[in-house]
């Protein structure tokens, strides 16, 4: 039986995801803007995104693995996102002198796949150190310094003018200077966060028994393929059916990251031209209401602990994202900046939801010994989607789109409204689909 943590260890533990994600917030922020300042076709840019899904396909499965067999002195998971945030900062540090597009490309695969060294033991790391019926808290609590990381990361440019920046100000590829700064700042967020968890929140030892366990099994990269492999075909009947749901929503959100700044552009300020006023002032614009929607998933992560108490993870995800694909759906029929806010309250309480409520779901169903490889699994059924929309998208982008940026945006829409339906289907245990009345009060 693990010891029940104390709300304030909780977010001590969590603070390491705020890196992580102001480093995700600046690649979902940035990396469009980057590519079309680098001379991208629009068309293409879902190409260009290739890095992110293709590194977590292959890297977090095996990281899983190999974290659930590892036995060092610092404990299994410490030493993968310790190694994976030193790599993710150096990649924020060159990310934005790019001279070139093949070189931010290729950067972009660097930095991704540091993230999701980092990413991988850090969910299960949390897996570990909770009491089952503290698994809700702990995830939403991670689901809030996602709000939080991606809010600061998505308002830094923004924060920077504000402080005197001339957001005019570029460097020799187009880049500005206030998106170069902000890359700097992520790099320093990114290693000091993880260094916090690091000092305040060790990870339990191994009892005698654990470590005869992993000792137990046959070593070497064949048997952690094949771990990987047993794992997936005894994959619990729950993870399979939430594979449909992460269908559509991640889907949906690499459309809505990929396309916000330039359905904005033509939306607000009526040009797509990379070189012109309009164009910068719409990713300020999409910096600023990315900012809102990640503080309302900060605001909104702990409130929906409540929510899923009372109705359950599958009642209140289904809800949240019948929201976002609602609002989506608005977005490219409003024509005024602060009328954009209202559309990112559903979105903001869809992502706080996203990076919560399923992995409560799926925390019930998974064996202890086996988290690392089964979260690794499950992340693969957020990159595969990913994988599919970079390779769909432009087969229709100008066919069936229209080559019109808000058509992906209405698209989005449409497949989180899917996602809302898909998740009523999925059977959950009911320990896992109702938390322990007065849980938030007892851990805080």
């Amino acid at each position: 039986m693990k010891p029940r943590l104390s709300f304030w260890q909780i977010v001590n533990m969590n603070i390491g995801f705020f890196g992580i994600q102001f480093s995700f917030g600046l690649q979902q922020s940035s990396m469009s803007p980057i590519y079309k300042y680098l001379g991208a076709d629009e068309a293409s840019l879902p190409y260009l995104w290739l890095a992110g899904p293709m590194t977590g396909l292959l890297v977090q499965p095996l990281i899983g693995a190999m974290s659930d067999r590892t036995v060092t002195r610092w404990g299994r998971r410490t030493p993968y996102f310790l190694i994976g945030a030193i790599l993710c900062s150096l990649g924020l540090l060159a990310m934005p002198f790019s001279p070139t597009l093949w070189m931010a490309a290729s950067l972009l695969w660097i930095l991704d796949a540091a993230n999701n060294v980092t990413m991988e033991p850090y969910r299960a790391f949390v897996s570990d150190k909770l009491d089952p019926q503290q698994h809700s808290l702990g995830f939403l609590t991670q689901s809030a310094f996602t709000g939080l990381g991606q809010t600061l990361a998505y308002l830094t440019p923004s924060l920077l003018v504000w402080l005197g920046m001339n957001k005019d100000a570029v460097n020799g590829s187009h880049i500005p200077h206030i998106v170069i700064v902000a890359f700097l700042i992520g790099a320093v967020f990114s290693i000091s966060s993880v260094l916090w968890t690091l000092k305040t929140t060790p990870e339990y030892p191994l009892s005698s028994e654990e470590l005869a366990q992993i000792r137990a099994r046959p070593a070497g990269w064949r048997h952690t393929l094949g771990d990987v492999a047993s794992a997936i075909r005894e994959m619990p009947p729950t993870m399979k059916q939430l594979a449909w749901v992460k269908l559509f929503q991640w889907y949906a959100m690499f459309c809505y990251w990929q396309y916000i700044m330039l359905s904005l552009s033509t939306t607000i300020y009526g040009t797509t031209d990379q070189a012109s006023q309009g164009f910068r002032d719409a990713g300020l614009l999409a910096g600023q209401v990315g900012a809102f929607y990640n503080f309302i998933a900060f605001v909104g992560a702990l409130a929906l602990v409540q929510f899923t108490r009372r109705y359950g993870p599958k009642l209140t995800h289904s809800a949240c994202l019948a929201l976002a694909g609602i609002g989506m759906l608005s977005i490219p029929m409003i024509h005024s900046p602060a009328l954009l806010f209202v559309p990112m309250l559903g979105i903001g309480l869809a992502w706080a939801s996203i990076m919560g409520n399923p992995y409560v779901m799926l925390a019930g169903c998974i064996p202890p010994e086996r988290t690392g490889v089964y979260m690794g699994i499950f992340n693969m059924f957020i990159v595969i989607p990913m994988i599919i929309q970079i390779f769909t998208l432009p087969l229709y982008y100008r066919s069936l789109l229209g080559g019109n940026p808000e058509n992906v945006i209405r698209l989005a829409g449409g497949l989180m409204l899917c996602g809302a339906v898909a998740v009523l289907a999925v059977k959950i245990k009911k320990p896992q689909a109702k938390l322990r009345l007065g849980e938030l009060n007892e851990a805080s």
